[in-house]
């Protein structure tokens, strides 16, 4: 089980396929660190613990009450994701054949953007050839608000820490670029403070850390609108406020499934049209393997971070 990044430094020989991994992870801050699986066939069936067995000290001449730990089924149905793009053969003719990467990385940073936001907005009861993301997964005691102000509560450094606690082995935050300036505000404010740091990832940008977690930023998607933007329902059903998640990646977390890399074909010129096609195709999804992988703190008022 690996990263797309490390991925694509397998793929020798196959320069093109490498490339467009390596652009999947530079374009993506969570495509970045999520571990993928390879599977066969079409769907992956594994095991959710849902609770675990009990356990007890005993006397002597004592036994134990046996006690069982409850496991839930589960199958996470692969998804085909991709797109393809064609280059006018004029264009191609005037401006040389590197247009076609020029062309080919645009159409790779949109697949990009759009499988992150179906990362965490993804509902296949809207649409059945999308898996659910973040936000429909995110039920229960793993749905945590902000608070109880009308439109949306400004975000708390101590609701942010019961979200982290609630999650088994957290190793991200993933939030929008406008709450992360605030908490990075926040962190200047010597009345409300916070636990920032700053790291280097592999691809030289400075990333913001809160407490240990690295942030994982999300902003825009392919067609220009913000993911984590200000305008899901409060809690009093107004949209005006947003969400941020903590996450738990890694085996037996949150991890990606594919049935193989990503396939990039160039299916040279077309005969419907003078223009040459390239096509992109993913088979994915990802699977939440434990009840305690992930939460979603919600209804966060586009407001100044409280104590």
């Amino acid at each position: 089980m690996m990263t797309l990044l490390e991925a694509s430094k397998l793929n020798k020989g196959d320069v093109v396929r490498s490339a467009v991994i390596e652009m999947f992870a530079a374009n993506s801050d969570i495509l970045r660190v999520l571990p993928f699986m390879d599977i066969q066939g079409s769907a992956y069936a594994y095991n959710q613990e849902g609770a675990l067995p009990g356990v007890a000290f005993r006397g002597i001449n004592e036994s134990f009450t046996e006690s069982t730990g409850i496991i839930n089924p589960q199958t996470e149905v692969l998804r085909i994701g991709g797109g393809e793009l064609d280059v006018d053969t004029a264009i191609v003719k005037m401006l040389g054949n590197g247009v076609r990467s020029t062309h080919e990385s645009m159409k790779v940073k949109a697949v990009t953007l759009y499988w992150t936001k179906k990362f965490l907005k993804g509902d296949s009861s809207a649409d059945p050839r999308e898996f659910d993301g973040l936000q429909t997964r995110c039920t229960g005691s793993q749905l945590i608000a902000a608070g109880s102000t009308a439109n949306g509560t400004p975000l708390s450094l101590a609701k942010l820490d019961e979200a982290i606690d609630s999650v088994d082995s957290p190793t991200h935050l993933i939030m929008s670029r406008a709450l992360k300036r605030r908490l990075a505000a926040a962190a200047r404010d010597t009345s409300v403070g916070g636990d920032i740091e700053y790291a280097i990832n592999e691809f030289g940008k400075r990333v913001t850390v809160y407490s240990g977690l690295p942030i994982l930023e999300v902003d825009y998607d392919d067609l220009g609108g913000r993911v984590l933007a200000f305008n899901e329902a409060a809690t009093s059903g107004t949209a005006t406020g947003t969400s941020l998640y903590v996450v738990s990646i890694g085996p037996g977390m949150l991890t990606g499934i594919q049935n193989g890399t990503m396939t990039v074909k160039d299916l040279g010129e077309l005969e419907s049209k003078p223009a040459f096609r390239t096509r992109v195709e993913w088979m994915n999804s990802f699977v939440a393997q434990h009840g305690r992988c992930a939460a979603r703190l919600w209804s966060i008022a586009d407001a100044a971070v409280t104590k």
